[in-house]
């Protein structure tokens, strides 16, 4: 049986929950940072290819800003957030209030690089937390790290790297709404969680549904 068929709707729930606690808990806290209400919304969660994956955040070539980290503990893996370099614009614009910002070029304003990775770090954060309360794993995230490159050159440096070979990721599609911002204004972005070949079914064994019911 291939892998993805052993996935079922039940899975599917079971992450979605996991990812709109976690994005229940990332919106208080930009709330907090930003002085202002932000909703956050997970609308799909899926698990995809390595390929799709790279498909989703627009192909090998397209420029994104992306934050990575390494996932320690009971179930280790890598987890990528991933903007679209025009998003990641909005992003600076609204936190900044300077219309004109843009990534076009370096050098980068560094109080934007400071904003995107603390973006970041609350999102991670608040995933691998929810993750953890759900499990019961032990689950530790390393100091992430920001780039603004190829999607291509991002995603396999932080998997090539660091040794780790996976073929599937959990995708969690991610919208920040702003009360001021219209619908066409809402930040979207993709948060891919690839555990490690073996952490697959450890993730779902600690929550009671294994990948071959």
């Amino acid at each position: 049986m291939a892998f993805l068929d052993k996935f079922t709707n039940v899975h599917l729930d079971v992450l979605k929950e996991i990812g709109n606690i976690g994005a229940g808990h990332a919106a208080t806290a930009l709330s907090t940072l930003l002085d202002k209400k932000i909703d956050m919304r997970v609308p799909k969660v899926r698990i995809v290819s390595f390929d799709e994956m790279m498909d989703m955040a627009g192909g090998p070539e397209n420029i994104v800003a992306s934050v990575f980290l390494r996932i320690e503990g009971d179930a280790p893996g890598s987890m990528f957030f991933v903007l679209s370099i025009e998003q990641a614009h909005m992003f600076i614009r609204q936190m900044l209030g300077d219309v004109q910002f843009s990534f076009e070029k370096p050098p980068y304003n560094e109080l934007a690089i400071s904003a995107l990775q603390e973006l970041g770090n609350i999102l991670s954060g608040s995933y691998l937390s929810s993750l953890s309360d759900f499990t019961n794993l032990d689950l530790y995230p390393s100091v992430p790290a920001l780039s603004i490159d190829m999607v291509g050159a991002i995603i396999s440096f932080g998997l090539i790297e660091l040794s780790q070979v996976s073929d599937y990721a959990i995708v969690i599609d991610t919208a920040l709404d702003d009360d001021n911002l219209s619908a066409s204004e809402s930040i979207t972005g993709h948060f891919f969680l690839l555990p490690d070949p073996d952490s697959f079914e450890i993730i779902f064994r600690a929550l009671g549904v294994h990948s071959n019911e």
